[in-house]
């Protein structure tokens, strides 16, 4: 499957966004999906994950109560709702697919990316 994540741009803190990432060449449902993010200078980090059937979704503590993560596979997009942001979650943010089954947060686990998306924030 390919994937393509857009919806990244500038944004004052407290502000929102939605990044969406779009699936192609296969139905994106068959997979376990999540949002990476990499900041300059750091390692590439989960920020939140959502099982192949969208019954469980799961968050790093950056994230939580923040980012809403969700799909739609009659679209085979996958959404990210980020709220609140601080200028800390400025990065490139990341979708990606795995098949393993109930999702996980190893970005090693995970067969396919996107091409990432800028996201900033400023103070």
């Amino acid at each position: 499957v390919q994937l393509q994540a857009f919806g990244g741009g500038l944004v004052q803190a407290g502000g929102s966004l939605r990044l969406s990432c779009a699936g192609s060449g296969r139905t994106l449902g068959r997979y376990s999906v999540a949002w990476f993010r990499q900041a300059p200078g750091k390692e590439r980090e989960f920020v939140a994950g959502m099982d192949w059937s969208a019954s469980s979704s799961y968050y790093a503590d950056s994230a939580k109560g923040r980012f809403t993560i969700s799909r739609d596979n009659a679209k085979n997009t996958v959404y990210l709702q980020m709220n609140s942001l601080k200028p800390e979650d400025t990065a490139v943010y990341y979708c990606a697919a795995t098949t393993v089954l109930g999702g996980t947060t190893n970005r090693y686990q995970y067969n396919y990316w996107g091409q990432g998306t800028l996201v900033t924030v400023s103070s």
